[in-house]
């Protein structure tokens, strides 16, 4: 830190960004606490220092267990109704039907319960809805379907918190309903037997971190324990819920819920079973993604979710569930072969409509880029991409976004939003308001459906909602840097090292370390739309840099503009494996001209 209280006194980077130390004062003691009393390196011990960890729990953080993390099940509002209704389900052998949603976290928390509910012997079908004839959450078709195929309990999983008419129906039906669900919910609830749900308003657990197949493992887990004390195992092996963390964490990551607490040790421990390699759909689709080494959070967030998620997107909806439950080798293959089909055909679909999307959002904005939120619509563009796009234009403008698809007479699509910015409030205000049909979601991403003639009206709804939010988040973000770091300090094994205060994520951010007047001697295009870098320190070591989808894009244009001079890099130390060998590189996010 400098004396300009900006890091190397980088006041506005490439990107526009001020540069700041993570550590404040009682951080820098901290870290020097935790190098000197717990014997960690000073890097290591920065970056611990940086996410809040004090030196006597250095131990517990470094490993995680459930043991210490995980609370009461009960804790939650209407788990104890839940587990009940559920047991009596097992020791009945009823025919349950499970409702999930057709995303990753869906499909994971459909899965977890479909394979506990089947070892204890129940009969149980899944129904994942199709995108574009269903839409989001349990409809009145499916329930009903569910009545005439025997069911008596449907569970529904990352869905369900503000599904009124359809369990109506179902009650109707003498269908009794579970939802376990993670999204915010409003003062009234639908009717059911038991709403599972810790961002409920009466929900006093403080678990509203969890992704939904969180809240299912924490169902599965209290369920567990019923069925033990009732001696229904009586003997036999009860299913091995250890072993059902690689699904957790696969949610966890690809929903971006905050690694922190009792979702880091899901990941931590969900990631160790993956290595294992007992789930063949699991397996399948890391051998079909090119995935190197062993599971890390990058894999489960950009190579394995893009691809489950594919087949909710512009394909079968049910093809993650099949995926993640079937034990058939052969099975596994061909259903990854065809998600990893629909992932490239999703992002040759995602490429077209984002140029689309940039084009129009950049009119909207003007040239100054004013406006608290980015709204922008398309004809053509299927339901499938439209939470991408919102999620490109979130990180282009940083702002919050909302991409929405015309087609069938309404606007319909997906929001994402910066820290600081409560998009599930918004939406839910804007319902309540009659602005919007209908809509939900959390904080950092939310759904709405809006009649096609209302767009002006909800973007200036969102103006005004979110105008002083979206400004003072804007106003206090910068590049948060843990370090200061050499070319020939980036080795792998500093970066293995670093792997210790993992997983990273939202939540528990990535170190981001500050390469400080290095020479930019190379900027080489790859792929579609990266960049390859190799940066010279003044001793003559050289670190190789990756930008991703830089190219055409701020950072982009920067790094070509600076070659040949010399530069701050500010990013993610990783490992590059290609082609058998390990090599540390620096992910950039950032660069600023060393000025003197």
């Amino acid at each position: 830190m400098s004396a300009s209280g900006y890091f190397l006194d980088v006041q506005s980077s490439a990107l526009g960004r001020p540069w700041r130390s993570r550590l404040d004062s009682a951080g820098e003691a901290r870290a020097l606490a935790i190098a000197q009393i717990g014997g960690q390196d000073e890097l290591l011990a920065r970056v611990l220092a940086g996410r809040g960890v004090a030196p006597q729990a250095v131990e517990r953080y470094l490993d995680p267990t459930l043991r210490d993390l995980m609370p009461d099940p009960f804790c939650l509002r209407d788990m104890e109704a839940a587990t009940d209704r559920l047991k009596r389900a097992v020791e009945r052998g009823e025919r349950i039907a499970i409702f999930g949603d057709y995303d990753v976290d869906g499909a994971c928390s459909a899965a977890l319960m479909s394979e506990y509910l089947a070892a204890c012997g129940c009969e149980t079908f899944v129904h994942i809805p199709d995108r574009v004839t269903e839409g989001y959450g349990p409809n009145g078709e499916a329930i009903a379907g569910f009545a005439a195929n025997g069911a008596t309990l449907v569970v529904t999983v990352d869905c369900g918190a503000v599904s009124y008419e359809p369990f109506e129906l179902a009650s109707r039906l003498g269908l009794d309903v579970i939802v376990f669900d993670h999204h915010q919910t409003s003062e009234r609830l639908p009717r059911t037997l038991a709403l599972v749900d810790p961002n409920r308003e009466d929900d006093l657990s403080g678990l509203g971190h969890l992704s939904a197949a969180g809240v299912v493992y924490m169902a599965l887990v209290a369920l567990s324990r019923a069925l033990r004390e009732a001696g229904y195992w009586n003997g036999s092996r009860a299913p091995d819920l250890i072993a059902a963390l690689d699904l957790v964490a696969l949610a966890t990551v690809a929903d971006v819920v905050p690694l922190t607490g009792l979702n880091r040790a899901f990941v931590v421990k969900g990631l160790a079973v993956m290595r294992q390699r007992r789930r063949p759909g699991l397996a399948a689709l890391f051998d079909v993604a090119g995935a190197d080494g062993p599971p890390k959070p990058y894999h489960l967030g950009f190579l394995i979710g893009p691809r489950i998620n594919a087949g909710g997107r512009i394909g079968d909806a049910a093809l993650g569930v099949r995926l993640l439950t079937t034990a058939d080798d052969l099975e596994a293959g061909a259903i990854a072969l065809e998600l990893d089909r629909l992932n490239r055909a999703r992002q040759q679909i995602e490429i077209a409509a984002l140029a689309e999307a940039e084009a129009e959002a950049l009119m909207s904005l003007g040239l100054e880029e004013r406006g608290a939120a980015v709204v922008v619509a398309g004809e053509t563009w299927p339901p499938g991409v439209v939470g991408l796009i919102a999620a490109r234009l979130k990180e282009r403008f940083e702002r919050p976004a909302f991409a929405l698809t015309l087609a069938g007479g309404q606007a319909t699509g997906s929001g994402r939003s910066i820290p600081g910015v409560d998009l599930g409030k918004a939406v839910r205000a804007a319902v309540e308001a009659g602005v919007a049909l209908k809509g939900g979601g959390h904080a950092m991403a939310a759904g709405v459906t809006l009649a096609s003639d209302r767009l002006g009206e909800w973007r200036a709804f969102l103006e005004e909602r979110l105008g002083g939010a979206v400004a003072e988040a804007r106003a206090e973000a910068g590049l948060m840097v843990d370090a200061a770091l050499t070319a020939s300090a980036a080795t792998p094994a500093l970066a293995h090292r670093l792997e210790a205060a993992g997983p990273y994520g939202s939540g528990n951010p990535e170190p981001v370390f500050a390469l400080p007047r290095h020479r930019l001697a190379e900027v080489t295009p790859v792929g579609a739309d990266h960049l390859r870098l190799r940066a010279i320190a003044g001793d003559g070591q050289a670190v190789e840099g990756i930008a991703f989808r830089a190219r055409g894009k701020k950072l982009g244009d920067a790094l070509a503009r600076l070659r040949g001079a010399p530069v701050h890099l500010a990013g993610a130390l990783a490992v590059n494996r290609y082609g058998g060998r390990e090599r540390a590189q620096l992910r950039v996010v950032d660069v600023a001209e060393a000025v003197r």
